[in-house]
Order: C-alpha cells, then structure tokens, then sequence
C-alpha cells in the first residue's frame, strides 16, 4: 500500500493547473480541428453529454471512495477484482501507446521547427530520450512535479490562446479557410449534398479524448489536505478552463487551414506559419515564434505524460496487489511512487517508438505513426471507461459511503442519465473508431487497428484469467479511506 507519509502538499491552485495539463492535450487539437465546421455544435452536444456528467461522477466516486487506485478500486467494488483487472489492463495498454505517438509527435515538431530532414537514427534517439525522460519523471509524486505541471499548463494557455486570437483577428480580416456558407455547415452528421452522414459519429472519440483524465485528478487524493471540497473545486474549475481553450485552439487551425489539407500531427504549427503569414509578419518574426511556439508545445508533451504518470501508475499498482500484473509492479518507493511499472512503460513505449521508426524507413508510405498509434491508444482507453460509469450506477444506489463527500443529487433518474448517456457515447465513439464507414473496402486500412485492438482484448482476458474472483488472506485488501 502506499506511504501516507505527507511530506508534500498539493494546493487548490496547483490542482486546478494539474487538471488542466492532464486533460488540456495539445496532441488532440489538430485532428479535432479536422472535424470541420460541426465541431461547435459537437463540443456543445459533448459538453453537456459526456463532459459535465463524467466530470461529477469522478468528483463523487473520488471523494467517497478516495483511493491512488482511482477508478481500479471504484470499478472493484462494484463488480470485483476481475473486471477490475480489465479496467487496468487497458488503460494501461493504452499508454505506452501514446508515449509512443507523443514521442513521434516530438520529432515531427522539432523538424518543422528547424527546418530540416533528421536521418533516422537521430530521429530513433530523440524519442528514446523523450520516453527516457518522461519514465525518469513517472517516479516523482504529482506534489513532487506541481512546477512542471503548473508551466506546462500555463504554456497551453498560451499556444492555445495565441491560436485563437489569430484565428479571430484573420476571420474578421481576410476571412476562414473553411467559411460557414449555411447553417447546414454546422450540423453534425450532415455531409457536403447535406444528407445524413453516419461517418460522422467518428468524431465523438476525438472530441471524448479532449476530454479524459478526471479520475487521475482523484488519486491526488493522498497529496491533499481537503480532498472532499478541492477535487471538487478542481474539476470545476479546471474544466471551464479546458473547454474554452479548447475551442479557442480548434477555431483557430479551421480559420487557418482547409480540411483537406489538415495534417493530423503538423497542424498546429501549419496553422500558426498560415495565420502569422497572413497578417503580414517578416519571414523571421514567424521563424522564431514558431520556435518558441514549438517549444512550448514540446514542453506540454512532456509535462502532459509527467501529470499523467502517478495515476496510471497507482492504478496499475493497485492491480498488481491483486494479480492482474507482476506483482513486482507493485513496488513503491519511499515517496509510495510504483516505479516498476513507469519502468515497464517506458520499455514498452521505446520498443514501439523503435519499431514505427524501423518501419517507416523501409516502408516510407507508413507517413502517420502518429496517428497509427494514437488510434490505438484511444481505442483501448475508451475501453478502459467503460465499466466505470456502470460501476458509478451501482455504488450511487448504494447511498452515501463517507460524511461530507461531494454527492450528485437529483435521484434515480439523474443518476440513470449520468450514467446511460456517456456510455452509449463511449460505445458509440469505440464502433466508429474501429469501423468508421459502412464498407467492406474500409478493412484495406482499418484492419490493423481492428487487429490490433483484438489482440489487446484476447491478451487481456488472459491476464485477468488468473485473478480470483474473491481475495486469498495474502493479498492485501484495498481500503478506501473514510
């Protein structure tokens, strides 16, 4: 179990900004940008859909059941240690994924930056380097970590805010890339001939993405001196703030940039090099705010990962007590940080890392590692969430665990609909993220995401195989904290 020695404090303030660099990712605007016009309305229909009833929901189950374990003890208590296990299983598999992508996002960036073409040996160690730092990080308390969060939150706000400003300056001056003709533009599922599109419910994943990482924000817990009232607080406020500069961001990539010409991992940058064009600046005043610019979304990758870590840590931690994983992964230093686990990650993710890169250097048509892997990983992390918002109905009908806790009111039919809701958009964002369209032909490139996420399920089910269904007397008991 972990050290509950507090030797570090972790502040409202230092929360709210945590909150925001774990949930604000800058990796996730350009391909959200991509949705077109629609996305306004999108974000509208998320917002009130997903957003607000799963950010209550992790402020209820993390303040009545506080734990490191996060939503790993939530979904145990309600429905035992086996679909427990496939909760950690997944949003475990999805993160050495996403390091991965993060980690050729890096490199996508540094060139677009600089200028120029990297061999890919040099590409190969700046991304074994990221992954390096950022598991180096992975051992380090979120309380031990507030500066780095703190900046990197406060370094989104700036590329994020810089982008819209642009975008609203461009729009009145010269006019968007992607102009509103008709009201027809803004609604969802609607294509181009203005017939209902279905594909269009693939962009409910993207916008489900920008969205994720409240329940990491409860395993802060320990760190705190009032969870009861600042998690809360922090997932409030924190999310205000995420939804506004999220679309600040995503407004301006569309002012800047056509559809079709959207790269999914270079559209940010794109967008600022268009917009700072536009307006009229010196080849080398964009020059070097695209630098800086750059950097600071690089630093965001890093700080992003490091906000990340304790809580991915801690759940598979807590999973380890019970078999799911090694039990070694279990192991804690003295500031109760799991680090066999950040150090698995770490190998797994540089093995992936080293694998896209040898295979786009004998397959140069594999352009997009980026999103290969980040498809991936947003696959199994939807995966993940699932069994949380049936684990929330059932201990929200138990009553009241601990005095004091946030609770959502409103009685059964609010909890009905809390829960209802955000799972039928999670099981609709995971059929349209695997078979986007209604066509055999869609297999010729989807098949290696549908494989792949096959794969993860069948290895999944094998590890919780091995997990009892009730706790032997040498497997420690997980208890949340009254």
């Amino acid at each position: 179990m972990p050290n509950k020695k507090k030797k570090y404090k972790f502040r409202l303030f230092s929360a709210v900004l945590a909150t925001v660099c774990i949930i604000l990712v800058g990796d996730a605007v350009a391909p959200t940008a991509a949705i077109g016009n629609s996305q306004y309305l999108w974000w509208v229909i998320m917002l009130i859909g997903f957003f607000v009833p799963y950010g209550l929901i992790s402020a209820e189950l993390g303040t009545q059941y506080p734990s490191e374990g996060g939503m790993y003890t939530w979904v145990k208590k309600a429905f035992g240690a086996k679909w427990a296990g496939r909760v950690a299983w997944f949003y475990w598999v999805n993160y050495p994924l996403w390091v991965a992508s993060l980690a050729d996002l890096v490199t996508t960036y540094l060139m677009q930056m600089l200028g120029f073409e990297m061999t890919w040996p040099v590409i190969l160690a700046i991304q074994l380097f990221y992954i390096l730092l950022v598991s180096v990080l992975g051992v380090l308390r979120v309380s031990q970590s507030d500066i780095l969060s703190n900046v990197g939150a406060v370094a989104k706000f700036i590329f994020m805010a810089g982008l819209g400003v642009l975008g609203v300056y461009v729009l009145i001056t010269q006019g968007s890339a992607n102009p509103i003709n008709s009201p027809v533009d803004l609604l969802p599922m609607v294509g181009a001939d203005g017939k209902f599109d279905f594909t269009g419910l693939g962009f409910v994943a993207l916008i489900i993405f920008n969205m994720l990482g409240f329940e990491v924000v409860s395993t802060f817990s320990d760190d705190m001196d009032n969870p009861k009232k600042e998690i809360p607080k922090a997932i409030v406020l924190g999310g205000i703030l995420i939804a506004v500069f999220y679309l600040l961001a995503s407004f301006g990539i569309g002012v800047a940039i056509p559809l079709e010409e959207l790269s999914s991992d270079s559209g940010l940058l794109d967008s600022y090099q268009i917009l700072l064009t536009t307006i009229g600046l010196s080849a080398g005043a964009i020059k070097a705010i695209i630098v800086v610019v750059g950097g600071l979304f690089i630093y965001t990758l890093v700080a992003n990962i490091a906000s990340w870590n304790f809580g991915v840590n801690s759940v598979i931690a807590y999973a380890a007590e019970d078999g799911t994983f090694p039990k070694s992964w279990a192991k804690r230093n003295k500031d109760g940080v799991p680090y066999v686990v950040s150090i698995w990650t770490g190998v797994v993710g540089a093995i992936i890392a080293t694998g896209g890169v040898i295979v786009a250097q004998f397959f140069p048509e594999v352009s997009n590692l980026f999103w290969t892997f980040f498809s991936l990983s947003l696959v199994c992390l939807l995966l993940s969430y699932l069994p949380m918002f049936a684990a929330f109905y059932k201990l929200h009908k138990q009553g009241p665990a601990v005095k004091n806790g946030y609770w959502i009111g409103g009685g059964k039919i609010k909890a009905f609909l809390f829960t209802a809701v955000p799972l039928m958009l999670l099981v609709v964002a995971l059929f349209f993220t695997l078979f986007p369209e209604f066509d055999i032909a869609m297999f010729e490139y989807q098949w290696p995401l549908i494989v792949g996420a096959c794969i993860a399920v069948v290895l999944g089910e094998l590890m919780v195989s091995k997990v009892k269904k009730t706790k032997s007397g040498k497997q420690k008991r997980i208890k949340a904290s009254r």
